[in-house]
């Protein structure tokens, strides 16, 4: 497609992948949502990013990076059946974090339909200079149907400055005012006894701006401090999102033994902690071992997710009001059924601390028969909470369990028996 050329597109789930290529150099790109009404937003609820990853309304939801040799993807999943009535227009923008438009090459926007995976739109960004936000597309209504309009408009003023023209509210510090000069009191009034009066109803609080600050791990920046990011207390949400690019319905030998990968795919998000008392356990779905947040091991693994498509994925929960009970904490991720591989599996962590920024990053392409991969590890070293990205992907010898295996690789030293869920 050209700049300003339209089409029609169908009116049902379809897949935005925001595309680039990334080299030395090359800043990160991020793909964003806003649902308009008359041009504006109607809420800060109604921007969609990696954030605030889901609207309410389930139409639109950001799933996340993939990094395939070098062709890096973050895509987002929009449902035009499920857009609210009053929404008229659903902006389809990036922003580049650590630099510009103009040092990233081969952008790309390009809308699939999400079950038959072809292509109904695609537009090739066709240059950029200093500008540090684009959109580069849009959906909105035509007569009952929906169109895709390729835009391709910069900004110089990045994701606040596009966000802002929208009417999203920002945080950002504000400095505070000089205090007025004190006036002399005048004198106290003669008291006299009247009846009291009821003091006025509070006013519903403000709501809270949008956050832009983020935190991405990478191979050249592993590692992040939760203390320096003002992350120690509340909890920390810790949650994987995945999705299956390619389905076999048989076998393949691309790793020399039978590999497949079917729609009953489960995977478990699983930790495996150690406390500052020498204590050691697992908290995961096997054998019900969920943990809990109000007593050790401060750990808590929410339900079972078997799809990974969902608005919520697998989500772990760690209780940092007990972080000095902590020595370390590492967070995995095991194939239950369904494959003997990661391979064309491509995921997305993101560590949500309630205070300061979220953490979050890739996993790499898996090129190897692996059952189970090691994602993060979150260790205590004199009060300092920090978070190394993993991303390491274990293969099993003939006989051992994941879980044993991610043991056997981090020295944890626990004892093993087989369960089952």
């Amino acid at each position: 497609m050209t700049k300003g050329s339209n089409t029609p597109v169908p009116t049902g789930e379809l897949r935005v992948e925001l595309g680039w290529r990334t080299g030395p150099g090359v800043p990160d790109v991020d793909a964003s949502a806003l649902l308009l009404v008359g041009g504006k937003v109607r809420s800060d609820a109604d921007f969609v990013f990696y954030n605030q990853p889901a609207h309410s309304s389930g139409a639109v939801r950001h799933e996340g990076k993939r990094d395939v040799g070098g062709q890096v993807t973050d895509t987002l999943l929009v449902d035009l059946a499920r857009v609210e009535p009053a929404i008229e227009t659903v902006v389809l923008a990036a922003s580049a974090d650590g630099g510009t438009f103009g040092q990233v090459p081969g952008l790309y926007i390009e809308v699939r339909d999400a079950g038959a995976g072809t292509t109904v739109a695609r537009f090739d960004n066709p240059g950029a200079g200093t500008e540090t936000a684009f959109v580069l597309g849009e959906f909105y209504r035509r007569q009952g149907a929906w169109k895709f309009r390729a835009v391709g408009q910069g900004y110089s003023s990045g994701l606040e400055g596009l966000a802002t023209d929208y009417g999203i509210t920002v945080d950002e510090p504000q400095q505070a005012a000089p205090a007025p000069a004190a006036a002399p009191s005048p004198p106290a009034p003669p008291v006299t006894a009247r009846p009291a009066t009821p003091p006025p109803p509070a006013a519903p609080p403000a709501p809270e701006p949008v956050r832009l600050t983020k935190v991405t791990l990478t191979k050249n920046a592993p590692s992040v401090s939760l203390t320096k990011q003002g992350g120690t207390s509340g909890a920390l949400h810790v949650n994987l999102n995945w999705e299956v690019r390619k389905q076999f319905s048989g076998w393949s030998s691309k790793f020399g033994r039978a590999t497949a990968m079917h729609s009953d795919l489960d995977l478990d998000l699983c930790a495996l902690y150690e406390l500052a008392d020498g204590s050691k356990g697992v908290v995961q779905a096997l054998g019900n071992a969920f943990g809990a947040l109000d007593r050790p091991p401060f750990i808590h693994l929410d339900g079972d997710d078997r799809t990974g498509a969902s608005a919520s994925g697998e989500n772990l929960t760690v209780n940092l009001d007990h972080k000095h009970l902590f020595r370390r904490i590492l967070v995995f991720v095991t194939i239950y059924e369904g494959a003997r591989s990661f391979a064309d599996l491509h995921a997305t962590v993101t560590l949500r601390p309630q205070h300061g920024a979220p953490i979050d990053f890739s996993l790499d392409e898996c090129t190897v028969p692996s059952l189970v991969c090691a994602l993060a590890l979150i260790t205590n070293t004199g009060g300092d909470l920090v978070v190394q990205r993993e991303a390491r992907y274990l293969v099993p010898e003939r006989g051992v369990s994941p879980q044993r295996t991610v043991d056997y690789a981090y020295g944890w030293g626990m004892n093993w028996t087989p369960g089952r869920k």
